[in-house]
């Protein structure tokens, strides 16, 4: 049972820790670790999702203009990283506080017992009141392991640290009516209780240019943490007091109202944790069974497959027009639900000589969307 004291999930965009510069702005991160003790010291457990390793690796060696490969950049951040965190733990220290680092890449989340793991870690730093910093592991992360933004990365977190309250601090006060750079009489939505496809059309790019997440990213980082029970406020990193304010309820930025159920550990895994890696394609009474009686999924009311796919894999199931359903782990790989589809559960065994079950996808693996 959760007590009024939080777990708070506090992401820290590059435009945020360099206030639009090519530099940390050391200054205004002693506000940020200020907020965060203050917060720490009232019972709160805080966590820290950093971008910025790139831009202290910039900064570092002096290379602001040095070409954006890919290489380049992995090299940047394997500077930057270690520059970042001595400067968080140097004022973290201030406060007599100590932090912890964790890097990680979507490979350490797609794994069941990596995430795990990786859960274990940073209840344990939580545990013993350690401030966890995360970042993604640039150093090493290509296109295929990337989360791919730190946005996606914290609320990963979120659900990692079974978290109450995160945190999108970035160079803009929240999500508008329109954008703002182009009209002059949108407004500051300051609650959304529920993402719809028109909250997401709002949405536009970054306008700093410095980092990877725009609102588009935040918005979906809001509604995978919200589908998790987890409140999530987007406001500017630079309005005074904006962490201790938000956590105080507030009205700062645009607050995006939780859905009552938390999705347990393994769905949240499966919803969010994990690459969904192919699609399965089923027919009416399939649909209707999985939508409305939260029924397995069957191999008499498969259609077909695609994409490439094998056991334990997470994959999308979709009706016949390419509607998204559900997502779950499936207990057989492409080429062996090919021979099985349409057939009755007790022919599994009989088609394939083996089965690892009658079930397709059970119930307790499947997350509707």
């Amino acid at each position: 049972m959760k007590t009024n004291k939080k777990t708070i999930v506090v992401k820290l965009g590059t435009s945020v820790l360099t206030s639009g510069t090519t530099k940390l702005d050391r200054a205004h991160m002693v506000e940020i670790v200020r907020q965060c003790a203050q917060l720490h010291n009232q019972g709160h457990q805080i966590i820290v999702v950093t971008s910025g390793a790139i831009a202290a690796g910039k900064e570092h060696l002096g290379m602001h203009n040095i070409e954006p490969t890919i290489a380049n950049k992995q090299m940047l951040a394997a500077v930057g990283q270690g520059q970042l965190v001595r400067e968080w733990e140097n004022l973290f220290k201030i406060y007599g506080l100590h932090v912890g680092q964790m890097l990680l890449t979507r490979a350490d989340l797609d794994d069941r017992v990596r995430f795990l793991n990786a859960r274990d870690t940073i209840k344990t730093l939580l545990k013993y009141r350690i401030i966890p910093l995360v970042n993604e592991n640039d150093a090493v992360a290509t296109n295929e392991i990337k989360v791919g933004d730190n946005d996606n990365l914290s609320a990963l977190v979120g659900l990692l640290a079974d978290a109450d309250q995160l945190l999108l601090l970035t160079d803009q006060k929240g999500l508008f009516t329109s954008d703002p750079r182009n009209n002059p009489d949108a407004q500051l939505i300051p609650e959304i209780e529920k993402i719809t496809h028109e909250i997401h059309a709002l949405a536009s790019g970054s306008i700093s240019g410095l980092g990877t997440g725009g609102m588009s990213t935040k918005i979906q980082s809001a509604s995978i943490a919200n589908r998790a029970g987890i409140e999530v406020v987007i406001a500017s990193g630079h309005k005074k007091n904006v962490i201790v304010d938000a956590v105080d309820n507030k009205p700062v930025g645009t607050r995006f109202i939780p859905e009552n159920n938390r999705l347990e550990t393994r769905k949240n895994w499966i919803f969010a944790g994990s690459r969904r890696r192919g699609k399965i394609v089923v027919d009416a009474g399939a649909e209707k069974a999985i939508v409305e009686s939260g029924s397995s999924l069957l191999a008499k009311g498969i259609v077909a497959t695609a994409e490439q796919f094998s056991r334990g894999y997470v994959v999308s199931i979709v009706n016949q027009e390419g509607k998204e359903l559900a997502r779950g782990v499936v207990r057989y790989n492409k080429a062996d639900i090919e021979k099985i589809k349409g057939a009755h559960s007790n022919q599994i065994e009989t088609i394939l000589g083996f089965e690892y079950g009658r079930v397709i996808i059970h119930r307790d693996d499947l997350v509707l969307l």
